[in-house]
């Protein structure tokens, strides 16, 4: 689930998505996403998969 709509919603910068998905994570995570806050979130999850074989997953825990 993705309630900011999204990296294409952002305009899919390249370099920046994964930081994008990382504040979004984290917003959540403290509560401060406003209407897009998902009720008693406690884990958040960043997949990004960058050009060639740039991959990283990245668990997030309050």
């Amino acid at each position: 689930m993705n309630p900011s709509g999204g990296l294409m919603s952002k305009g899919h910068p390249l370099g920046a998505t994964g930081l994008a998905q990382c504040t979004e994570l984290i917003t959540q995570l403290r509560g401060e996403a406003g209407q897009r806050q998902v009720p008693g979130v406690k884990v958040a999850l960043q997949h990004n998969i960058g050009m060639g074989s740039a991959g990283f997953v990245t668990v997030f825990k309050t």
